[in-house]
């Protein structure tokens, strides 16, 4: 374990303990203000010198509570995402704690308020501090500070995977010194001298022995000893088992959503949906009156799209082309010559490779067009095709049928639920993103759905299209 983990490990737990004290006394000095007075005058009698002991006292049983929800793991790389439910599950423990307590004890003084605007404090000053940790943890490690010297063994799609992603940013904290295709006695000086802090073994059809040869040359030379899943072990993380006539029965599925998940994302889907259309509705509006004036009817455009199994749907979004231009059965026989017209530009203008097109510099685009696209402001009436079912808010883009046609088998694991507005790859590049790695993000949310991730999808979702950012 490098000295540079173990610090930061370590720093946490102060930083942890300033967060919780300062949310105690700032529930006490809002307590005091005269707005708070107003709402309910102050009926205990605890003073300043009588508080801040029990506040220190509280914040040490706390930290306590944070480390036993695995909170100062000496890991490399964590994700806010998964840090942030223990945070609120290590502070809930901590807030009924202490409703327990004054309970039991009988407290007389009015201590309510103290205790829950503390709790919901501790929780945001909590997360707010391990955010400012991790930013400064990424400025040391682009600076070249902390990272972690790595070497990777095996010549699989993973290894080159892995090996892209080491040398396209150090956020993470790795710094790639050497790469093998197998481990054999004649690349053991070559290692040692690169001096590494860790070993990535990432060959499947490596044999045992030389498997174990590279595990007991990491235990020898004091370096971390680390393999990529197989993809039986991939596959497996959404298994369940039952039993027939007694013999354990092990089903693979490719997603968490089934069952209640996919009864809790429905149910997600439907709220937000309804609650986005209100939200939006003036802005139907003022773009269906500028679409009117410009180009005249229609002003939704009808998209065929493939969803959830292989079926087939229609995407609304406000028009952002001319009407000569637009393709699809909606056009009729204009819409037959506009697609060849298409076909034509995606052989000329495609910046994209694989089944899906992307035409830069589309002629057929209005200029207000233009301006709906840039802001994606044209997709808004999808909402009404999660609120129908059809679509959700957060899953893999749709594609058209003949993009589908063009899948790949590894392609059709997007088939497996529902698309959506937003999604990994449309927070992680839009448009920059190539086809492969799109499918790479979609997997992954695919296989390790929650309402979390989806939450934070939508958070992260206006931020990107306000920076524009793949944006066409």
């Amino acid at each position: 374990m490098k000295k540079f983990e173990l610090t930061f490990a370590v720093l946490q737990v102060p930083i942890d303990f300033c967060a919780i004290a300062l949310a105690g006394f700032t529930a006490y000095t809002l307590r005091f203000t005269e707005y708070m007075r107003a709402i309910r005058p102050i009926l205990f009698n605890i003073s300043w010198n009588k508080y801040w002991p029990v506040v220190f006292l509280v914040a040490i049983i706390w930290v306590i509570i944070i480390a036993l929800a695995g909170l100062y793991s000496t890991a490399q790389t964590r994700k806010m995402a998964r840090d942030l439910p223990r945070i609120i599950f290590a502070c809930s423990t901590g807030f009924a704690g202490i409703t327990i307590y004054v309970f039991f004890t009988l407290q007389k003084f009015d201590s309510r308020f103290l205790v829950l605007v503390g709790w919901l404090l501790a929780i945001i000053y909590v997360f707010v501090g391990r955010i400012l940790v991790l930013g400064i943890k990424r400025l040391l490690f682009r600076a070249g500070i902390g990272l972690r010297r790595t070497v990777i063994i095996g010549t699989q799609t993973v290894a080159e995977a892995i090996k892209q992603a080491l040398t396209k940013s150090t956020n993470a904290g790795f710094k790639l010194v050497g790469s093998f295709a197998h481990f054999d006695n004649g690349i053991i000086s070559q290692i040692v001298a690169l001096r590494p802090d860790e070993i990535i073994f990432t060959d499947p059809k490596a044999n045992e022995d030389e498997a174990f040869r590279a595990i007991d040359f990491a235990n020898d030379n004091n370096i971390a000893f680390k393999y990529s899943a197989d993809l039986f072990a991939t596959i497996s993380s959404n298994m369940t088992v039952t039993t027939i006539a007694g013999v354990p029965i092990v089903e693979l599925r490719r997603t968490r959503l089934t069952g209640w998940g996919r009864i809790f994302k429905r149910l997600f889907d439907i709220v937000g949906s309804l609650f986005l259309l209100i939200l939006s509705s003036p802005i139907y509006l003022v773009i269906s009156i500028i679409i009117l004036l410009e180009t005249g009817r229609p002003i939704f455009y009808k998209n065929e799209r493939v969803g959830a199994y292989g079926k087939k749907f229609f995407t609304l979004k406000f028009r952002s082309m001319f009407q000569k231009d637009c393709t699809g059965a909606q056009f009729g026989k204009s819409g037959d010559d506009a697609l060849k017209h298409e076909a034509e530009l995606i052989e000329k203008n495609s910046v994209k490779e694989g089944p899906v097109y992307k035409i830069a510099n589309d002629p057929r685009v209005t200029k207000f067009g233009r301006f709906i696209r840039k802001w994606s402001i044209d997709e808004l009436p999808q909402f009404w095709n999660v609120f129908i079912g059809q679509m959700s808010l957060v899953g893999p883009r749709p594609h058209q049928p003949r993009e589908v046609e063009k899948y790949e088998k590894h392609h059709k694991i997007v088939l497996a639920i529902k698309p959506g507005i937003t999604g990994m790859a449309q927070i992680s590049g839009r448009s920059d993103l190539s086809f492969e790695d799109e499918i790479k993000l979609d997997a992954f949310y695919i296989e390790n759905w929650n309402l979390l991730i989806d939450l934070i999808i939508l958070i992260k979702t206006p931020f990107v299209v306000f920076r524009r950012k793949g944006a066409w």
